[in-house]
C-alpha cells in the first residue's frame, strides 16, 4: 500500500474526470465475469464503471497509464512479475453501493497476476464507510479509501470487499497481467 501513489494534481484531474462522465451518462453498470459469462446483479455489485483506453485521447487518463507503464517497468525489472499488459477503469460507487466478497481472478481465465486500487476521494471520514475489507487468512484488514492512496495485491490470493458506501466513493481499480 501507498498512500501517495498519485500526485495531487493528478488525482483531482481524474476525480473531475470520473465526475464529469458520471455528469455525462457514461458510466455503465458494471458486472461480475468475463465476455460471454459477464452478469448484473445488484446484491453482489452495485458499482458504476468506465474503462480508461489511450484511444479516448484524455489527457489525465492518458497521464495516470503512463504512471502505470513506469510502475510495471519497475516490477518487472526489480521483481521479476512477467507482467505484460494491464486493464484499469473508473470505479463509482454511490450512496448505499457495495460489492461483496470475492476474488479478481476469473475462475477461466488466469492473467489477472496483481490487482491495484487507487482512491481519488478527498476529506474521507470513517463514517463515509466504502472501506476496502481484504480478508487473510487469520485477520481482515479494512482499508479507507483516501485520497493518492493506492492498495496493490495477488488477484488469486486475497479474497476482498467493499463495503456500503454512505457518500460517493471514487477510484480507479484494475489489474496487471501476465501470461
Amino acid at each position: 500500500m501507498s498512500n501517495d501513489f498519485l500526485d495531487w494534481e493528478l488525482s483531482q484531474d481524474l476525480q473531475k474526470n470520473l465526475l464529469r462522465l458520471l455528469n455525462n451518462e457514461q458510466l455503465k453498470e458494471a458486472g461480475i465475469g468475463a465476455a460471454s459469462n459477464l452478469k448484473h446483479n445488484k446484491k453482489i455489485r452495485s458499482d458504476k464503471i468506465y474503462w480508461l483506453d489511450r484511444k479516448h485521447e484524455n489527457i489525465f487518463e492518458n497521464r495516470f497509464l503512463d504512471l502505470i507503464d513506469e510502475f510495471v517497468l519497475y516490477l518487472n525489472r526489480s521483481c521479476y512479475t512477467g507482467i505484460v499488459g494491464y486493464e484499469f477503469h473508473y470505479a463509482l460507487y454511490q450512496k448505499g453501493s457495495f460489492y461483496k466478497r470475492h476474488l479478481d481472478q476469473f475462475k477461466d481465465n488466469n492473467k489477472r497476476a496483481f490487482s491495484m486500487i487507487v482512491y481519488l476521494n478527498n476529506d474521507w471520514q470513517t463514517n463515509d464507510g466504502g472501506e476496502l475489507c481484504i480478508y487473510h487468512d487469520d485477520h481482515t484488514q479494512i482499508v479507507s479509501p483516501d485520497n493518492q492512496k493506492c492498495v496493490f495485491f495477488r488477484s488469486s490470493e486475497l479474497e476482498h470487499e467493499v463495503l456500503t458506501t454512505t457518500k460517493p466513493r471514487l477510484s480507479i481499480t484494475g489489474w496487471l497481467k501476465t501470461n
